[in-house]
C-alpha cells in the first residue's frame, strides 16, 4: 500500500452567483476617477482602479481569498460589466499589484472618503476639546518567511512591518497611516505627522520631551502617559473638584519636567496628573491643556480605541493574509483595507463592527437580500 502525502484538492472555480452586491462598489466608482486618469503603463490593460475594486471585493467576499480567485473573477460577466475589467492573466495581476501600482496614489482618495464621514454621537463632556481627539499607536503586521525584505528579529516573528496609525476618535475612523520597516521609530513617524489643531493621546512608547515640545510648537495638544520614575519639579498644586476625585484623580500639578540631562527639551507649561483606577493602579499623565482633571482621565481612556481598530483590522477584516509578497503589494493591500473600513463607516454612519461586516459579506455572497442589508444599516443609524 502506498503511504504518502495526500495532494490538496483544488478549489472549485469562482461562480458568478457567489459575487453579489456590486452596486456598493459602483457607488464608490466615482472616487476612483483619479486612478482612471493615470496613463497606462505601456500596453498594459489591467489598471490600478480595477485592482483596487477587486481588492475591495476580496475583503467583502471570503470566497475571493487569493490572487488566483481574483483572477478567476475577472472572467465573470457581472464583474467585467461593473468594474470595467477584462479577463486578466495571473501573471499580469501579480506583476501589476506587486511592482507597478503606487500605493501613494490612494492616499488622497482615502482622505476624500474620510472627509465624508460625520462625527459619531459622543460623550457630552468631550464637546469643548481644544483639538481633534486623535489616538496614536503602532502595531506589527506579520509577514511570510519568503518576504525577506521584511526581516525583523523579534521574539514572536522574524518578518514584519509596522503600521503607524492616527485614529480619529470622534469619527471612529483611521485618519492617517504609515507603513514602515518594523524597526522604524514610532516617535519619528509621529513627529513627521504633527498637524495643528489636534489633541494627541499617546502611551508610554512615545515618551520624548522633545516630541511633546514639537507638538506644542505645532499648535496642538497632547495627553501622554509617563513612567512613574520621571523627574519633575512641582510649580503649583491645582485643587481637585468632587468630580475629579470621583474620577480617581489623586493629584493635579503644574510642573517642570526633566533632569539635568533633559533640561530645555520641554519648556511648554505642562500638568502632571496621577489617576488611580478601580484596582488601585496609578496612571501618570502629562498634558499641555487646561482641561479639568476628570476630562483628562476620560480622554486617556479613549486611547484604547486605536487598539480596538487594530483588532478589527487583523482579526475581523483579516488584513494579515497577503495576496502579494512584495512591499508595494502589501502596502497597497493595507491601504485598500483602510478604504474598506471607511466604506463601512460611510454606509452605516457607525464604526465597523463584526456583526455589520458579517451582514455585508452575506450580501456580497448572495445570502442576504438588499432590503435585509438596508434594514440592518437603518437599525444602526436609529441607535442613539
Amino acid at each position: 500500500m502506498f503511504h504518502g502525502v495526500m495532494a490538496r484538492k483544488p478549489k472549485a472555480p469562482v461562480q458568478a452567483a457567489q459575487i453579489r452586491g456590486l452596486k456598493y462598489l459602483r457607488a464608490f466608482w466615482d472616487v476612483l476617477e483619479p486612478l482612471r486618469q493615470m496613463p497606462a503603463h505601456g500596453n498594459r490593460r489591467f489598471l490600478m482602479d480595477q485592482y483596487v475594486s477587486l481588492l475591495l471585493l476580496h475583503f467583502f467576499n471570503p470566497t475571493l481569498d487569493s490572487l488566483r480567485a481574483l483572477q478567476q473573477a475577472t472572467g465573470l460577466g457581472n464583474v467585467q460589466k461593473v468594474l470595467g475589467v477584462g479577463r486578466t492573466s495571473l501573471g499580469a495581476m501579480s506583476e501589476s499589484a506587486g511592482y507597478v501600482f503606487d500605493p501613494a496614489l490612494l492616499e488622497p482618495i482615502i482622505q476624500e472618503v474620510a472627509g465624508q464621514i460625520e462625527t459619531l454621537p459622543k460623550d457630552q463632556r468631550l464637546e469643548a476639546l481644544p483639538g481633534v481627539l486623535t489616538a496614536v499607536d503602532g502595531s506589527f503586521l506579520r509577514c511570510l518567511p519568503r518576504m525577506t525584505w521584511a526581516l525583523f528579529r523579534h521574539k514572536t516573528t522574524n518578518r514584519a512591518v509596522r503600521m503607524h496609525l492616527h485614529f480619529d476618535v470622534q469619527r471612529g475612523i483611521p485618519a492617517e497611516l504609515d507603513i514602515t520597516d518594523a524597526r522604524c521609530s514610532e516617535k519619528k513617524v509621529l513627529r513627521r505627522r504633527i498637524r495643528p489643531g489636534i489633541l494627541y493621546v499617546i502611551d508610554r512608547g512615545f515618551i520624548d520631551y522633545r516630541l511633546y515640545q514639537d507638538i506644542h510648537d505645532g499648535k496642538s495638544f497632547f495627553v501622554a502617559r509617563l513612567k512613574d520614575n520621571s523627574t519633575y519639579q512641582v510649580l503649583r498644586e491645582n485643587p481637585l473638584s468632587p468630580q475629579d476625585r470621583q474620577a480617581g484623580v489623586v493629584c493635579d500639578q503644574w510642573v517642570r519636567m526633566g533632569s539635568a540631562f533633559t533640561e530645555g527639551l520641554l519648556t511648554a507649561p505642562v500638568r502632571r496628573l496621577v489617576i488611580r483606577d478601580e484596582k488601585g493602579k496609578e496612571i501618570i499623565l502629562l498634558t499641555n491643556t487646561d482641561l479639568p482633571a476628570e476630562i483628562i482621565g476620560l480622554i486617556y481612556r479613549y486611547r484604547w480605541q486605536v487598539e480596538l481598530f487594530f483588532r478589527w483590522f487583523k482579526c475581523i477584516l483579516k488584513c494579515t493574509h497577503w495576496l502579494s509578497t512584495t512591499q508595494t503589494g502589501l502596502t497597497l493591500q493595507v491601504y485598500v483595507a483602510v478604504l474598506a473600513s471607511l466604506l463601512i463607516s460611510l454606509w452605516t454612519g457607525r464604526k465597523p463592527t463584526k456583526r455589520t461586516f458579517e451582514m455585508i459579506c452575506l450580501y456580497f455572497q448572495g445570502w442576504a437580500k438588499p432590503e435585509e442589508l438596508a434594514a440592518h444599516i437603518e437599525s444602526l443609524k436609529n441607535r442613539s
